[in-house]
C-alpha cells in the first residue's frame, strides 16, 4: 500500500507550506487524483484516516477530486474519455497516446489558520 507513504509525503509539504505562511493549524486539504495516476482514492483516503489519528492532523479533513482520462486525437483533432486502457478514439479508431489528462497527484489547496 503505497497510499500511506504518498499521503505522508502530501502532509509534509502542507505543514511545510503552512510553516512558510505563518500557519499552526491545517483544516483541510484539497488533493487531485487522476485515475490512471496508480493511486486508490478509497486507499489514499484510509491511509490519511490512519495518519490522521496523530494530534497534528487528527482536525484535519481530506478532500479528494478524481480526474477522469481524457485524451486527444491527433487525427479527428478532438479530445476524448477513453472506454478502456486502450486509447481508441472513438470517431476514426485511432491509438492515442497523448493523454490531456488523467495522472494527476496533486495537492490543490489548503485551508489553514
Amino acid at each position: 500500500m503505497h497510499e500511506l507513504a504518498l499521503i505522508e509525503e502530501l502532509c509534509l509539504l502542507a505543514a511545510d507550506s503552512a510553516a512558510q505562511q505563518g500557519a499552526t493549524t491545517i483544516h483541510s486539504l484539497q488533493v487531485r487524483i487522476g485515475d490512471r495516476a496508480g493511486v486508490d482514492a478509497a486507499a489514499l483516503q484510509m491511509a490519511f484516516a490512519v495518519l490522521a489519528q496523530h494530534p497534528r492532523w487528527s482536525g484535519t479533513k481530506l478532500e479528494l477530486e478524481v480526474v477522469t482520462t481524457r485524451c486527444f486525437c491527433p487525427h479527428c483533432k478532438q479530445a476524448f474519455t477513453p472506454l478502456d486502457v486502450i486509447h481508441l478514439c472513438p470517431q476514426c479508431g485511432s491509438l492515442s497516446t497523448h493523454l490531456l489528462q488523467g495522472r494527476e497527484l496533486e495537492l490543490v489547496s489548503m485551508e489553514v489558520s
